[in-house]
Order: C-alpha cells, then sequence, then structure tokens
C-alpha cells in the first residue's frame, strides 16, 4: 500500500508520483485530497489527487519542493512507500452542467485543476482554461488540460513560452468576449486572490480551493482555518474549495507566511543534516 510505481520530474523542483492505493483511487472526486507522512516522524500535510486510475488502482500526485516534507517525498523513488496517507479528504468539487466554465490554474496548481477541468467537461460544459506559471519550465500537465478543454491559454511571466502576462490578463481576455457561468481557480493564495477581484468585477460566480496548512484533515485541529463570508471554516472539512468572493485573501495570505521562518531553519537544518551524512 502507497508504493510508489512512477515517477516523472516536470521540473527540477516539481515531481510527479503516480501511488498504489486502490481505496482511494476508487473513491475519490474531483477536488478531494490526502494528507500523507514521510517517515515515522514525518509531519503531514496536504496534497490534492491530481488524477486516478481505478483498473489499475493508483492515484497521481505532483508535489513540489519547498521545505523538508515535500523534499522528503519528491526524494523518494518508485518501488519505496510513503509512510501514511489517509483520504479522500475534503468535499469535491460541485459539478454539473452550467455552461462555459473558465478554469484558471497557476504554477503548481494546475495538478488539482486537471481532475476538475475533467469532470465539468464530462457533464457536458463548455470549458475555457487558463494556466500560468513564471516560466515555461513550470507549466505543467499542458497536453492534459488540453485534452478536456475547448481552448487553452499558456501565461507565463517573463514570456518563454505561450503569452507574457500574469493568469489575470488571459482570464480576461477571455471574460470579454466570452459569457462566462462560473469560473474555478487554483494556485497560489496571492494569484487566486487576483483572479477572484477580476471575476468580482464582472459579476461571475467563482470557486477557489485553498491550500492552507493542515495538520488532522478533521477540523480537530484550526490549522486550516479561513474566514469565509466573515464565518470561520476549516479547509479540511468545509472545502477546500470555497466562494472566492468571500474569503479574506488578507488573513490567509497572513497566516500561511505565519511560519516562514520555522520552515526556513528546519530546511536549512535538513540540508545541513544531508551534507554532513553523504
Amino acid at each position: 500500500m502507497n508504493r510508489i510505481i512512477e515517477k516523472e520530474y516536470f521540473s527540477e523542483k516539481v515531481v510527479k508520483l503516480v501511488v498504489e492505493n486502490p481505496h482511494i483511487a476508487r473513491s475519490r472526486k474531483p477536488g478531494n485530497f490526502v494528507i500523507l507522512r514521510v517517515g515515522e516522524k514525518g509531519e503531514r500535510f496536504p496534497l490534492t489527487i491530481a488524477g486516478a486510475d481505478t483498473k489499475k488502482g493508483t492515484i497521481t500526485l505532483v508535489v513540489q519542493t519547498v521545505g523538508v516534507s515535500s523534499t522528503k517525498l519528491a526524494a523518494l523513488e518508485p518501488g519505496e512507500c510513503i509512510t501514511d496517507m489517509v483520504g479522500p479528504l475534503g468535499k469535491p468539487t460541485h459539478i454539473e452542467k452550467k455552461g462555459t466554465i473558465l478554469a484558471a490554474g497557476g504554477g503548481v496548481g494546475i495538478a488539482p485543476l486537471l481532475p476538475i477541468v475533467e469532470g465539468f467537461k464530462k457533464a457536458g460544459n463548455r470549458v475555457l482554461s487558463v494556466i500560468a506559471a513564471r516560466n515555461k519550465d513550470l507549466i505543467i500537465l499542458e497536453d492534459q488540460i488540453r485534452q478536456w478543454s475547448d481552448e487553452v491559454v499558456v501565461m507565463t511571466d517573463d514570456g518563454s513560452y505561450g503569452r507574457q502576462g500574469l493568469v489575470t490578463t488571459g482570464m480576461e481576455e477571455i471574460i470579454l468576449r466570452e459569457k462566462i457561468d462560473e469560473c474555478m481557480v487554483v494556485g497560489p493564495a496571492i494569484m487566486m486572490k487576483f483572479a477572484s477581484l477580476l471575476t468580482k468585477k464582472y459579476n461571475i460566480p467563482t470557486q477557489a480551493s485553498l491550500n492552507t496548512i493542515m495538520v488532522d484533515g478533521t477540523g480537530m485541529c484550526g490549522a486550516c482555518r479561513v474566514s469565509v463570508g466573515g464565518k470561520t471554516k476549516f479547509t479540511c472539512v468545509d472545502g477546500p474549495e470555497f466562494d472566492a468572493h468571500q474569503i479574506d485573501f488578507e488573513e490567509m495570505l497572513m497566516r500561511l507566511n505565519g511560519y516562514r521562518e520555522e520552515e526556513k531553519e528546519a530546511f536549512d537544518h535538513f540540508v545541513h543534516s544531508c551534507n554532513h551524512h553523504a
């Protein structure tokens, strides 16, 4: 269980892992995530399920190395196992036939966006996708997104691929020429904040999939709390998707940055100990 079957590097810091877990593969829906742990003393952290194969009994995870835990996960090779994995967690994406869907993904957020795009397309919607990253190397899963989209716009900050500009530039161009019935945004918190400000301006219902800090995934610890419409919600059990126009992104960004120093310290210690043992 939780054995890694396949591994692929999308870029130096972004890795795709295909993991054996028939139970999760059978029951996951778009929007669901898992919480996993690498090593008996590893911390618990969440990852959205980017895909599943029920015949093979596998799920696909995409991890970007940021700190100690994500680096340890990305270092695992086929044949090795993830120590613990619990899921599927969270409420699945509410998918139905709505008309025209604008799907926007930034960086590693393109991975969780993929099953959502596929779900909306299979439900009979017209799906227009905008995927964005800092540069060409960080654009992932483009072919798979194209497979389930009627149109795909690729944006890069530095113009090394697709068109130069932020995700909002591509989104606004589509909004100005199409009647959008709903928008889905997944990516870094700051990107989702500006994407939802844009759709609010045009009065387009928008859902954002949040990537808050999580510990237990059952709503007990409160680490993932966010303010939505002035009420406290827990991303792990009430989300991860919420009405983007109701989310207090400022508070969320502040909380995400709360452990920046400790994370850097832990990572530096990890790198030092790895070099020491090498």
